[in-house]
C-alpha cells in the first residue's frame, strides 16, 4: 500500500523522486522519505506527514546525487514516527531500503541479526531486511561474474517469509539499484538514458511511457542505463516492454478542487470506454475479446463465483442479482479475504471471476490463485493493464477508465457495475434471452453515459442537502434487490471520506433491529425505484417517518410519493433495470463528496487508507 520510487540518470535524483512521491501519494501518507548516493555515502531525509512536509521541513528537495530512492508509508510494523519512515539504512552504512509489504519471520531474523553486533532504529520489519542484506552482502563471497550486491540480495529474499516490493541501493555501487517483488506492484520506468522504478505507472509517466512489469519472484539490476532481470533462482528473464497508453494529464486535477470530484465527473466518458467495441454488430448481445471461454464451454457453466473486496464487492453484488435475473445461472459473491481460508463445497461446472481495480489487491490475488490451485478456470475484471491478477488470470475484461486517483472508488466502481450488467447480457444471449429482448438491452446500455450525464445536473442541490446534513453522526442507506449493494456503496463511501458513521441494509430489514437506531439524530437515505418495489421501500419509509426520522429519497422520475414523507427528494431518471444501479450510484458519491468537503476533509487521502491494499 505503500508509494516506492526510484531513479538512476543525469538529473539531480531528489526533484525526480519527490515529484513521484506527490503523483503516489494515494497510496500511503504517514510519512515520507528520500536517500540519495553521492560520494559513497547515503544522504537522507524523511518525516512523518505528507510529501509537502517532507520538502518544505526537511532538505529532501536539496539532496546531491543522481542515484535515489523515494518512499511514502502507510504503517504496518511501527507507529507512525520519523524513525520509522522509510528509507531505512543498514547498521553499517551500507545499505539503503525502501519496502512495501510485511516481512512474516522478521522477528526471528531481528534476534538473529541482534547476536551478530547489528543494531536498529526503527520497530519495522523493512529495517531488519535492510541489515540482512548488509549480513549476506558482508558474510558471502562472489564470483567474479556475479555482483556482490545483487547476490545478497537475492540470498537475502531467500530466507525471508511474506510479501515485498523493494529497492535498495548499496554505499560501493553507485548508480545502482536492485529491485524485487512478491506480492506488491513494482514497474520498471525505460526512459531517456535513465531508469526508473515505481509502484505505479502514475508515478513515471511524465518521463516515461515505456514500462515493464516485473513478475512475481523477478529482480531486476538497474545499473546506469542498463538493466538485467532474473528471478531468485538466478534464471535470466527476457523483459517485455509495453507502452503505457495514458498520459500525464489524466492524472492532473485540472479545474476540479479534489480528484475525486475529477472522476464522479469522468464517469460518462468512463462508460463509454468501457463499452467501446463491445456490442456485436446486430446490436443483441455484448462481446468480450479477452475471455477465453468458447460459448460452447459457457454453456456448461453452472455456477459463478464472484470475488473481491471493497467497492467491488459491492459491484459483484450488483452483478449477482443481474445475472440470476436475466441469465438464469446461481451466482454465488465471497469476500476475497475471507474465500481461501474457508473450506467451501463447489460443484464441478463454477466458474470464477476476480474484480479489482488495481489488479494488485493482495486478499483477491491470494483467492484466485486458491481457485487456480483447486482446478478452476478464473477471469479477472480489472482497470489496471499489465497488473499481476490481469497477468494471472485464465482470461478477463480491462475496464478501460483510466487512472483512478482518488481513494474513494467512483469511476472504476460504475465501470464495474456496467461490465456486470454486460456480463448478465453475455451470459442470458447465450441460454434463454429473445433477440428483441437482447437488442432493448444493448440500447439501455448504450443510453448509460447520457443518464449518468443527466444525473450529475443534480450537482448543485446535492452540495445544498449536504450542507444541511454534515451535522449528523449517523447516517443509514436503505435499498430494495439490486439498489441494496448501492446502499452498501453509499454508507461506505461516506465513511471513507467523512468519517461519518454509515450502514447499508435492504430496506425491509429495518424493522429487524436496525430501526432501534432511527432518531432525529440519524437520518436515512432511501432508494425508492419505480415497479413492483414501489409500495414496499414507501412502507419502509413511514416506518422511519413514524419515529421522527428524517428521509433522502433518491427516487426514479415519475414515482410521487405519498406528501411530507421524505424531508428532501432527489430525482434520477428513469432506466432499465440493468442500468438503474449505475445512475442510482451518482447521487451518493456527490452526497458523500460534499458532505466530506463542507467538514473539511481530506477528500482525496482520507484517513488511515491507502488506494491500493497490497499487505493482507
Amino acid at each position: 500500500m505503500c508509494g516506492i520510487v526510484g531513479y538512476i540518470g543525469k538529473q539531480k535524483a531528489s526533484a525526480i523522486i519527490l515529484e513521484g512521491l506527490k503523483r503516489l501519494e494515494y497510496r500511503g501518507y504517514d510519512s515520507a522519505g528520500v536517500s540519495t548516493q553521492h560520494e559513497g555515502r547515503f544522504e537522507l531525509a524523511k518525516k512523518i506527514g505528507r510529501v509537502d512536509g517532507l520538502i518544505k521541513g526537511t532538505p529532501a528537495l536539496k539532496l546531491p546525487g543522481t542515484t535515489g530512492i523515494g518512499h511514502t508509508r502507510w504503517a504496518t510494523h511501527g507507529g507512525v514516527t520519523d524513525a520509522n519512515a522509510h528509507p531505512h539504512i543498514s547498521s553499517d552504512q551500507k545499505f539503503a531500503l525502501i519496502h512495501n509489504g510485511v516481512i512474516e519471520n522478521y522477528s526471528s531474523i531481528k534476534k538473529f541479526l541482534l547476536t551478530k553486533g547489528y543494531t536498529f532504529q526503527s520497530e519495522t520489519d523493512t529495517e531488519v531486511l535492510c541489515n540482512l542484506i548488509a549480513y549476506h552482502y558482508q558474510k558471502e563471497p562472489v564470483s567474479a561474474e556475479a555482483s556482490r550486491f545483487l547476490e545478497a540480495v537475492r540470498k537475502t529474499l531467500r530466507h525471508v517469509e511474506g510479501t515485498y516490493g523493494i529497492a535498495v541501493m548499496c554505499a560501493d555501487c553507485p548508480a545502482e539499484i536492485v529491485a524485487a517483488r512478491k506480492g506488491s506492484p513494482l514497474i520498471l520506468g525505460v526512459g531517456d538514458g535513465e531508469l526508473m522504478l515505481a509502484s505505479d505507472v502514475s508515478a513515471l509517466i511524465s518521463r516515461t511511457q515505456n514500462v515493464v512489469y516485473l513478475k512475481d519472484g523477478e529482480i531486476v539490476h538497474m545499473t546506469g542505463r542498463n538493466f538485467t532481470i532474473t528471478t531468485l533462482e538466478a534464471e535470466d528473464v527476457s523483459p517485455v516492454i509495453d507502452k503505457v497508453t495514458w498520459s500525464v494529464a489524466d492524472a492532473e486535477l485540472g479545474s476540479h478542487a479534489h480528484f475525486m470530484e475529477k472522476e464522479i465527473f469522468e464517469q460518462p466518458v468512463a462508460l463509454e470506454n468501457t463499452m467501446r467495441g463491445r456490442f456485436s454488430e446486430d446490436g443483441s448481445t455484448a462481446q468480450f475479446g479477452g475471455l477465453n471461454i468458447s460459448p460452447v464451454d459457457f454453456r456448461q457453466i453452472d455456477r459463478i463465483n464472484f470475488l473481491a473486496c471493497g467497492s467491488a464487492w459491492h459491484a459483484c453484488l450488483v452483478a449477482e442479482q443481474l445475472i440470476e435475473r436475466f441469465a438464469r445461472v446461481p451466482v454465488e459473491v465471497d469476500y476475497a479475504s475471507e474465500f481461501r481460508y474457508r473450506n467451501i463445497p463447489l460443484s464441478r461446472n463454477t466458474l470464477f471471476f476476480v474484480i479489482s481495480q488495481s489488479g494488485e489487491t493482495i486478499d483477491t490475488l491470494a483467492a484466485m490463485r486458491e481457485a487456480k490451485r483447486k482446478g478452476y478456470k478464473v477471469l479477472a475484471l480489472c482497470n489496471v493493464v499489465g497488473s499481476t491478477i490481469a497477468r494471472e488470470a485464465d482470461g478477463g475484461v480491462y475496464q478501460h477508465v483510466g487512472p483512478e486517483i482518488g481513494v474513494a472508488s467512483t469511476k472504476a466502481f460504475t465501470s464495474q457495475l456496467l461490465i456486470g450488467a454486460m456480463l448478465a447480457l453475455y451470459i442470458g444471449r447465450m441460454r434463454d434471452m429473445s433477440f428483441s429482448g437482447g437488442v432493448a438491452y444493448v440500447n439501455a446500455l448504450k443510453g448509460a453515459p447520457d443518464l449518468v450525464r443527466e444525473t450529475l445536473k443534480l450537482a448543485p442541490q446535492l452540495k445544498d442537502i449536504a450542507q444541511r446534513y454534515a451535522k449528523y453522526h449517523d447516517m443509514l442507506f436503505l435499498g430494495r434487490l439490486a439498489l441494496f449493494p448501492i446502499a452498501l456503496e453509499g454508507a461506505l463511501k461516506l465513511k471513507e471520506i467523512s468519517y461519518i458513521h454509515a450502514e447499508g441494509y435492504p430496506a425491509a430489514e429495518m424493522k429487524h433491529g436496525p430501526i432501534a437506531l432511527i432518531s432525529e439524530q440519524c437520518p436515512s437515505v432511501f432508494f425508492v425505484p419505480s415497479g413492483e418495489m414501489f409500495n414496499k421501500v414507501v412502507s419502509s419509509m413511514q416506518e422511519i417517518k413514524a419515529r421522527k426520522g428524517k428521509i433522502i429519497a433518491i427516487v426514479t422520475a415519475g414515482c410521487e410519493l405519498p406528501p411530507d414523507l421524505a424531508d428532501d427528494v432527489v430525482r434520477i431518471p428513469e432506466c432499465h433495470e440493468a442500468v438503474q444501479p449505475i445512475v442510482a450510484t451518482v447521487p451518493v458519491q456527490l452526497l458523500s463528496y460534499y458532505i466530506a468537503v463542507a467538514l473539511g476533509r481530506d477528500v482525496d487521502k482520507p484517513r488511515n487508507l491507502a488506494k491500493s491494499v497490497t499487505v493482507e
